[in-house]
């Protein structure tokens, strides 16, 4: 039997940490992700997947353990967030990119929606991580956090190990057309940097003519 092609792009980066821990690097980065650590937890969790479609992994493994470390996870947000307070947050918040004035719009938005925002979340990069410290801020009961907090998690995992568990199953196929394709899907976030780069360099030598762009004042009346 051949071995299975490796993974491609950031997820074959991953494999070693695969091939080396297993379900513990899941359980690990996904948890540690999910109450405002800066890791690849959901990337890791997609490679897992794509690695059970190859046959390296069970597929059910990878989903009971990354549901249970999400879950966990965010409620370790929570209780961070619930008994740490603002004044924990207004400290340490912007090293996880938690500054006042996002905490004090997600509070707002949070006592809005509510429930949804905490389904929701999950597949939102960035609100995913601070999800259950901003539900602790902003005192939503446990329970009810819990709740939709386990919901959110079981979606956004079956989503993302669902996807990559066929990917995996059919990656023969799909991997020559990934590495035909590369250089392609690499160049386009590449131009539109270069254009954009360019565009502020000109607008700073060239910003226009003095009073071009500033309307007259009107005089006023006599």
């Amino acid at each position: 039997m051949t071995a299975p092609p490796p993974l491609p792009g950031v997820l074959g980066d991953l494999a070693p940490l695969l091939d080396h821990w297993g379900y513990l690097a899941v359980a690990f980065l996904v948890f540690v992700e999910d109450f405002g650590i800066p890791v690849p937890g959901e990337t890791v969790m997609i490679a897992a997947a794509v690695y059970a479609g190859t046959g390296r992994l069970n597929i059910l493994a990878v989903a009971i353990i990354a549901v249970l470390a999400a879950i966990l996870g965010d409620n370790v947000g929570y209780a961070i967030g619930r008994f740490g307070g603002h004044r924990l947050i207004e400290r340490y918040g912007r090293y996880i990119l938690l500054t006042p004035a996002r905490v004090a719009r997600a509070e707002a938005f949070f006592t809005r929606h509510g429930g949804k925002i905490v389904v929701a979340a999950r597949f939102i990069e960035g609100l995913r991580q601070a999800n259950g410290i901003i539900a602790g801020l902003a005192e939503m009961p446990w329970r009810r956090f819990l709740a939709f907090n386990a919901l959110g998690a079981a979606l956004w995992v079956g989503a993302w190990v669902t996807l990559g568990d066929l990917a995996g199953q059919h990656l023969d196929t799909l991997y020559p057309a990934i590495q035909r394709y590369e250089l392609y899907l690499l160049a386009v976030p590449a131009v539109a940097a270069a254009a954009l780069t360019a565009r502020h360099l000109r607008h700073r030598r060239h910003p226009g003519k003095p009073g071009e762009d500033t309307p007259t004042p009107k005089q006023p009346q006599p």
